[in-house]
């Protein structure tokens, strides 16, 4: 070390807590030797063990490859191919030749209907109007009433007329004349939908009208007039609810027509304009219900003497979002209907975009609602739809009852039916056939009817968008749209789609859809059909099938029951099938179709029984009626 270098540190003092190491043995002088053969006799002893241990290891892996090389070796693997399940060959059937012609303006039909539409994108504007086919004189054939809406405060144009309903007389050939002027309903609201029917049972069908901000109940008084008699009847509602689709039931078979009328959201200007919505490529654009508060719907009992009692609270109709607590329902369709043979009519809500509800009627005045537990709150997914118009109808043979429900562009027409186990149903839309072909439009207005009297339930749904530019957005989206027929084959699947070589030109040109009915305007027994559009004109189309086919129709007259039998069943037996139908107005959407109920016979020339189940349960065999012909039949009473 040189004095440079620095002097080395002190080695540390042994830790207390450590062991200190012991110093090497020394080896006396004279034993070198001795050590030296000590260490060669162990190391002699370590290679012979290893020795051993070595062969060993060689004997023992020699023995295991000669023991695994005598077992038999492995099968090789057998792979059974999987085939996935086959449905036996259907025939197809084609649909028949049926053409519908466009007689709206030959007809007498030059009602418009007018939705305020300025450029401001109001979401009521995008709804459309009902319409009605009703026997509003009692001469026997379908007059037409029209509900419009009209323009928004300080928005009407100039020296243009206020836009009102329309009434229209049937000559019982088809061809109708306008009596609105003078009939009491030539007013003027921002109306939606109606709903028909004899709620004081005098003989004269009733009308009620639902809109934005106020509902109108019109009594018949005969001689072509009507009297606004909504403040003492007690069915105006808030003067905050937007109302859109009603229907006249006796929920409580009391012989009086009850009235269940449905909310779509909580709607005003100022919403209008908070919830903002716009699309890119468009701007401003009609909201989607899911930015607006939901709302409850309305049931009014009939309290037999010109007045109805608001029970919606206490008959259990108002559910609420089970989490928030605010009103649940963003309700468009409402259809009545006796889900479980009980006798007593139950009512299934189409809601957009929340679930819908099923009440079922618990027969005490008050409803459960079982929509998810019946399986017709959701679709096959468990996901909401955006759900506008409803129906239901015994279609197949089977006696199933189907519930139809038309949905938002891109979605499937939900075909609900029922299943053995009671008050459950499954989404059979795709096995039925309907599925695939109704995803692609926007439906509204749909129904059940039998358009070729073959004894079979047709289906029919109008379509149009909301968005006039809809294209710019969605290539496969256009605002006007055809209608979309579908013929009840009688097999599995079910439906097949119509097109316009088998049915005609006039049914598809493309419009703005919205509500649609049937009643036979012509009296040859087949059904003819309306379909409406929002901002424009109807669509009445003949339904001119000649076939040869055969029919029944019956109109019912209560006594015990409401005078209009409202939830009657008739029941006819043919060739060992057994067609049911129930006689109800309240079809589609905001739209009210014929009360006298048509059966299809086809190629049969008798049939083999006729009865009748008055709501309350009481059954009336009837006679055999004469085919191609219209029978009264009034349920008996002192």
């Amino acid at each position: 070390m040189s004095p440079a270098d620095p002097p080395l540190p002190a080695s540390p003092p042994p830790s207390p807590n450590l062991r200190p190491e012991a110093p090497p043995e020394s080896v006396p002088p004279g034993d070198e030797e001795e050590t030296v053969h000590y260490g060669d006799a162990v190391i002699g002893r370590a290679f012979r063990w290893s020795g051993w241990a070595f062969l060993a290891l060689v004997v023992g892996t020699l023995v295991g490859l000669w023991w695994w090389k005598r077992q038999p070796a492995a099968a090789p693997a057998r792979l059974t191919p999987l085939a996935a399940p086959q449905l036996p060959p259907t025939p197809v059937i084609p649909p028949p030749r049926v053409q519908f012609t466009d007689i709206t303006r030959a007809a007498g039909i030059t009602f418009v209907h007018q939705n305020g539409a300025t450029g401001e994108k109001l979401l009521p504007e995008s709804m459309g109007g009902g319409a009605a086919f009703l026997d509003f004189d009692n001469d026997g054939d379908q007059d037409l009433f029209f509900v419009n809406s009209t323009h928004w405060p300080d928005q009407a144009p100039a020296g243009q007329p206020i836009p009102t309903h329309a009434l229209y007389a049937n000559d019982g050939q088809g061809r109708f004349t306008d009596v609105t002027a003078g009939s009491g309903l030539d007013i003027s609201i921002y109306g939606q939908g109606c709903a028909v029917g004899d709620f004081d049972n005098d003989g004269f069908v009733d009308l009620f009208v639902t809109g934005v901000h106020g509902n109108r109940l019109f009594r018949n008084l005969g001689g072509g007039k009507f009297a606004d008699v909504t403040d003492e009847a007690g069915v105006g509602g808030s003067g905050q609810d937007w109302s859109v689709s009603a229907a006249f039931f006796d929920y409580d078979n009391d012989g009086l027509l009850d009235l269940f009328v449905v909310n779509y959201v909580q709607w005003s200007r100022a919403i209008d304009f908070e919830v903002g919505y716009t699309l890119v490529g468009i701007g401003r654009a009609y909201g989607q219900p899911r930015d607006f508060p939901g709302v409850f719907p309305l049931l009014y009992r009939n309290e037999g003497n010109g007045r109805f009692r608001d029970v919606s609270a206490e008959a259990g109709v108002q559910i609420r979002n089970p989490v928030t607590g605010v009103p649940a329902a963003k309700s468009l369709g409402v259809a009545p209907v006796d889900l479980d043979d009980d006798g007593w009519l139950d009512v299934i809500v189409a809601n957009d975009t929340v679930p819908n509800f099923v009440f079922h009627n618990q027969r005490n005045g008050s409803f459960r609602e079982i929509g998810a537990a019946s399986g017709i709150a959701f679709d096959s997914y468990g996901q909401t739809r955006g759900a506008m118009g409803i129906d239901t109808a015994r279609f197949r043979a089977d006696g199933a009852l189907g519930i139809l429900i038309s949905n938002f562009a891109n979605e499937m027409t939900a075909l609900y039916v029922a299943q053995p186990a009671p008050l459950h149903f499954t989404d059979d839309a795709i096995t039925e056939g309907i599925g695939p072909a109704s995803r692609l439009p926007l439906k509204f207005g749909a129904f059940f009817f039998d358009y070729d009297l073959d004894g079979r339930l047709d289906v029919l749904t109008a379509n149009g968008h909301l968005e006039p530019d809809i294209t710019k957005v969605q290539q496969s989206q256009t605002y006007a749209q055809p209608a979309q027929l579908f013929w009840n084959s009688g097999r599995t699947p079910c439906y097949v789609n119509v097109t316009a070589d088998l049915a005609g030109p006039d049914l598809f040109q493309p419009i703005v859809g919205r509500g649609s009915a049937y009643a036979d305007i012509d009296g040859d027994g087949d059904p003819d059909v309306l379909l409406l559009q929002t901002g424009g004109p109807p669509l009445l189309l003949r339904n001119d099938q000649d076939l040869g086919h055969a029919w029944l129709r019956f109109q019912l007259v209560g006594h015990a029951a409401n005078r209009d039998a409202i939830g009657a069943e008739i029941r006819v037996r043919c060739e060992g099938r057994e067609m049911r139908r129930t006689v109800m107005a309240a079809r589609s959407y905001l739209s009210q179709s014929e009360l006298p109920v048509t059966f299809g016979l086809g190629k049969a020339r008798s049939v083999e029984s006729v009865e009748v189940r008055w709501p309350g349960g009481a059954v009336q065999p009837l006679p055999i009626p004469s085919l191609n012909s219209l029978t009264v039949v009034r349920q008996p009473g002192p």
